[in-house]
């Protein structure tokens, strides 16, 4: 085993879109334990990057990204995982934390070979991100108790396409060792 990192994946999120309704009754099960997560990483001294999309905004900042949330009607979804002072941020207009982002020359610069993802599209930009990485070569976790989904029997699919074809170890977030 390498380096770890901990990677959040969209959390600083406005929650107004199609699928809203059905993602957040999942974000409210998953927050706890990716905020516990966070606060394992941060107090092991693990990297935490934030790797969020920018909402087709695109001379916003991430200091931007968090206000327009916590301005928003779900910012208790937001509170509990807000970044701190130690804390990385990428901003990705995909759904890969890689696609056309600088997060691969961070993760090399920081001599990371294994990341745990957490956050939420589970079947979507969770699982894309697993497939890059896995391209990568990097080796990947994933706790399936810290990710959200919109729909459950995709995230299913996806957690199980993750652990077969990409090799990621999809365990539970007490089970995560950075």
């Amino acid at each position: 085993m390498g380096k770890s990192a901990l990677i959040v994946v969209d959390m600083i999120n406005t929650y107004d879109h199609v699928d809203a309704d059905l993602l957040i009754q999942s974000v409210r099960t998953a927050l706890p334990h990716i905020s516990r997560l966070i606060a394992r990483a941060r107090s092991e001294h693990i990297p935490v990057i934030y790797a969020n999309d920018n909402f087709g905004e695109w001379r916003s900042h991430h200091g931007e990204i968090i206000e327009k949330t916590l301005a928003g009607k779900n910012a208790e979804l937001v509170e509990p995982v807000l970044p701190n002072g130690d804390s990385l941020f990428v901003v990705k207009a995909r759904h890969s934390i890689f696609y056309e982002t600088p997060l691969s020359y961070l993760l090399s610069q920081l001599n990371v070979a294994d990341i745990v993802l957490c956050g939420q599209v589970t079947e979507q930009c969770v699982l894309y991100s697993a497939l890059d990485a896995h391209i990568r070569h990097l080796h990947v976790a994933v706790p399936r108790d810290a990710v959200a989904h919109i729909y459950r029997d995709l995230a299913e699919s996806a957690l199980r396409m993750m652990e077969i074809n990409m090799g990621a170890r999809i365990t539970t977030t007490d089970e995560i060792t950075f």
